[in-house]
């Protein structure tokens, strides 16, 4: 039984509770709430009213009236979990059935599996606050990332229907062609940061200030001030092709309710339309949490303390941990009312428009980036 004791467990149970708290207690509530938000922000920019009364029936417990919650609605997440919990399963008689109910959870495991490298949070109790700190985090998260398309393509196929087919392939062509620009943008941020850890990222911007604001260390030098324009490009083609990945609008063509319905998953219902549901927003957050990262400091905060392993152990040191990931967090949520904002205020592109953006541009920018940062770098050096 020696070989019990040679099991790494507190690495297994701090990366069990980990995990546990980013999916349960953080990603799954910020998904429902993200949907929430996005109900009530496009009301808000509709001149409606949107989701306003769903509290929670106590009236159901002999209570006399209903429990209405503060800004009437924010009940509506649970209800609509409920909803889908409850509603009938039904999976088509015409449908390949092994692909159609493989396909849901190959669009919902990727987009939460690239959380496991996103550090979102400093040090905590004595743990870094990252499920996995790998040394190739960057790379593991595009490389995850690109296998959720197969959950999409499989979902328009296996339909055996000509509108989530046609959603299929449009989504291939989509998210393969935003691949390039997306790796291709980064590529500049990391040659500056000089590592693939995403960890060393966040501490690179807490020594020489954010990537997209450089003055947030207090300081801003030659260095600094040359490198932010290639940043810029960096961040403005990362953001938009981080749209086009996760199918948003103006990108949302393998969706395009106007013309296919509701496109790949037309023939779903249920909890299997639930996970896509569910893939959606979570790549969204894994999208955002990604540009926090690269571009924003990460659980960083000009002028706020930064604990350390032994300090996270103390009460204050675990408060404070607690407000890196708060701060963390708080940044995601901005980005993710950016997401909403841009879906009800822009137009879709058509598919020719979709492409030629992709290919005509954002690659030739993000390309010719790279030689700028690379010119730039030794130019300082």
């Amino acid at each position: 039984m020696d070989f019990l004791n040679d099991i790494p467990w507190l690495l297994i149970l701090s990366s069990v509770a980990k995990t546990l708290f980013l999916i349960f207690l953080v990603v799954l509530p910020l998904v429902s709430y993200t949907v929430y938000a996005e109900r009530r922000v496009s009301a808000l920019i509709q001149d409606r009213l949107g989701p306003n009364r769903t509290g929670f029936p106590t009236s159901l417990l002999g209570f006399k009236t209903d429990l209405q919650l503060y800004l009437g609605g924010l009940g509506q997440p649970v209800a609509d979990a409920v909803k889908f919990l409850l509603k009938e399963e039904f999976t088509p008689g015409h449908v390949n059935k092994v692909y159609f109910w493989m396909a849901p959870v190959l669009a919902m495991v990727p987009a939460l599996s690239t959380l496991a490298v996103l550090p979102f949070g400093n040090y905590m109790f004595g743990q870094k606050m990252v499920v996995a700190d790998v040394n190739v985090g960057i790379l593991y998260v595009f490389a995850i990332a690109s296998v959720g398309v197969y959950g999409i393509v499989l979902a328009g196929w296996s339909s055996n229907s000509k509108y989530p087919f046609l959603g299929g392939i449009r989504s291939t062509s989509q998210m393969i062609s935003y691949e390039l620009s997306l790796g291709l943008s980064a590529v500049p941020v990391l040659m500056i940061i000089g590592d693939l850890n995403l960890s060393e990222a966040i501490r690179y911007q807490v020594e020489n200030g954010w990537l997209l604001l450089p003055f947030t260390d207090g300081k801003l030098t030659l260095r600094e001030i040359l490198l932010w324009f290639p940043v810029f490009i960096s961040f403005v083609v990362f953001t938009i092709s981080m749209f086009a990945e996760t199918n948003r609008l103006p990108f949302d063509l393998p969706e395009s309710e106007t013309e296919l319905v509701a496109g790949y998953h037309t023939e779903y219902s249920s909890m299997k339309f639930a996970l896509f549901f569910l893939g959606e927003y979570a790549a969204m957050i894994a999208g955002s949490s990604l540009i926090v990262v690269l571009f924003l400091g990460g659980w960083h905060l000009p002028f706020l303390p930064i604990n350390t392993s032994e300090t996270s152990l103390t009460l204050a040191g675990s408060l404070l941990g607690l407000i890196h990931i708060t701060v963390f967090f708080a940044k995601v949520v901005v980005l993710l009312l950016c997401f909403i904002w841009v879906r009800w205020t822009l137009p879709r592109f058509r598919f020719d428009q979709l492409m030629k953006l992709g290919w005509l541009y954002l690659f030739e920018i993000a390309l010719v980036n790279i030689f700028i940062t690379a010119a730039v770098i030794a130019f300082v050096k």
